[in-house]
């Protein structure tokens, strides 16, 4: 399994991003993907996510009407739009994955219980 992320950089408060999760080594279309976040000093923290089989999604509240997560099966490839982007959005991004989930993705990120993680992508917002 392989997740690999890209788009990550630096950004004014207000502004937009999209990260991609190119992923291979597994079936993507029975799958949940998603991503977390790491800012520093601080623990990790699922942002959202969604389920490959039935296309269902997850978003924590904080992200809620701002963040788009969306998947492109041809290209075996997740998204994130963020928009309306805060400071407090700051942090390392990254791309995890369970495979052939037996539940809503949303479990698996309120659980912790992502088996597979890329090695993220800095998203840095500017005041």
């Amino acid at each position: 399994v392989q997740l690999v992320e890209s788009g990550g950089g630096l950004v004014q408060a207000g502004g937009s991003l999209r990260l991609s999760c190119a992923a291979s080594g597994f079936t993507f279309h029975d799958a949940a993907i998603g991503w977390f976040r790491q800012a520093i000093g601080k623990d990790r923290e699922g942002v959202t996510c969604i389920t490959t089989t039935d296309g269902s999604t997850y978003y924590t509240d904080s992200v809620k009407d701002r963040f788009t997560i969306s998947s492109d099966s041809a290209k075996n490839t997740v998204y994130l739009q963020m928009n309306s982007l805060k400071p407090e959005d700051t942090a390392v991004y990254f791309c995890v994955a369970a495979l052939w989930p037996a539940s809503a993705c949303g479990y698996y990120v309120r659980h912790n219980a992502m088996d597979h993680w890329g090695k993220g992508t800095l998203v840095t917002v500017s005041p």
